[in-house]
């Protein structure tokens, strides 16, 4: 995709959304982080129906610790791998208290540290909680960006580099959030929807669908 293409791509993303949000509901950096955490290989609806009650009763790493491995596993057992992701979450809670005194870090190699956090959910965390302009890439932002011809890659690392590169800095803040409800409304995987989509004209995806 050429340059002035890529500026009008995310000139018509953010006319139609100027202030994208996460749809993964949280109440502070803890609880956004806990909330990726849980969101791996599940949908956002599902996580955010798990966590309604639980951050009433555990918004902080000392109250999930308080909690316990118990507590907080009845309240995820809707979700997918939630075993796995509760032993993550209590744990990450326990390292949080132990090396930074409760609070989130800002840092990519010190959330990476963490449990349950690989590259996307600490890139999710660094921008949604701390402003950083960092790309998620997640399937959504991958089949987009490869589909579109925006920052073709071979793997995720590939494809977050490239947009890191090729985004234009004013809208590298939102980038983000605007590919990734793109790909989950718009350009969805089995059959996207080309006839609704306000950039199908910059496009490279040549199995463009012309109706519903």
């Amino acid at each position: 995709m050429k340059k002035s293409d890529i500026e009008t791509f995310f000139q018509r993303l953010s006319a139609a959304d100027p202030e994208p949000q996460t749809e993964l509901q949280y109440r502070n950096p803890y609880t956004l982080l806990v909330a990726v955490v849980l969101s791996a290989q599940a949908t956002d609806k599902g996580v955010n129906k798990a966590t309604e009650k639980l951050f009433k009763i555990a918004d902080t790493p000392q109250k999930m610790l308080k909690l316990g491995l118990d507590g907080l596993t009845d309240h995820i057992k809707t979700i997918g791998l939630y075993r796995n992701k509760a032993k993550n979450v209590i744990e990450l809670s326990r390292l949080l208290i132990e090396r930074h005194n409760g609070d989130v870090p800002r840092a990519q190699a010190e959330l990476e540290a963490l449990p349950g956090v690989g590259r996307k959910t600490a890139n999710v965390v660094r921008n949604v909680a701390f402003g950083e302009p960092a790309i998620a890439v997640d399937t959504h932002i991958f089949r987009v960006s490869n589909r579109t011809g925006l920052a073709p890659g071979k793997n995720v690392v590939e494809v977050e580099e490239k947009l890191m590169k090729v985004v234009p800095k004013p809208y590298r803040m939102h980038a983000h959030h605007w590919l990734i409800l793109h790909g989950r409304y718009i350009c969805v995987a089995r059959k996207p929807l080309c006839f609704k989509c306000p950039v199908a004209d910059l496009c490279a995806f040549k199995g463009k669908t012309t109706a519903a």
